[in-house]
């Protein structure tokens, strides 16, 4: 009889540790690779009281999807190297699409003018489309290719003009 419960006592364990182990793996596979990567952009229309822009209008071209606002110091350390790299590469087919979030417009125009940031931007304080990317940490950077394929996506910010990220732009 102490056989028995010993063996039951032993074949409980090892199914229990079967489907921890089970449950770890699922898990590590679900988070491996960001959702939308390698599925089509979803498309949108922002219009905020300088431009209207609908980034199905720019396929054709490598578009370096950003989302931002004037108040993350992230965004605001990062927003340089991004209009750098878009003087750079803008011949090679690459354009940066900068949706601002911000609810205040005269703060968000007085960002571009004392930075100098000279690319597409556009404000969208309703923030319908960072919300159709699931969007919720700023910076947050989406890279779409010539098809209008999402291709990579960076949380926080990045060094736009390391040889790593320009030559993967280049390529795609």
């Amino acid at each position: 009889m102490g056989r028995i419960r010993y063996y039951s006592c032993v074949k409980r364990i090892a199914t229990l540790i079967v489907l921890f182990a089970v449950m770890l793996l699922s898990g590590c596979y679900s988070g491996s690779r960001p959702p939308r990567i390698g599925s089509p952009a979803p498309d949108f229309t922002v219009q905020d009281s300088d431009r209207t822009v609908t980034l199905s209008e720019l396929r054709g071209k490598v578009v370096v999807l950003n989302f931002w606002a004037t108040w993350c110091p992230p965004c605001i350390d990062e927003m340089p190297s991004l209009v750098n790299m878009q003087q750079r590469l803008k011949d090679k087919g690459v354009t940066v699409l900068a949706v601002s979030i911000d609810d205040d417009g005269d703060a968000y125009h007085r960002f571009l003018k004392l930075h100098n940031v000279d690319l597409l931007t556009v404000r969208d304080s309703d923030k319908k489309a960072p919300s159709l990317y699931g969007t919720f940490k700023w910076p947050e950077t989406y890279i779409i290719d010539r098809a209008g394929v999402v291709r990579r996506k960076f949380i926080g910010a990045v060094d736009w003009n390391s040889r790593e990220v320009s030559d993967f732009l280049t390529h795609l």
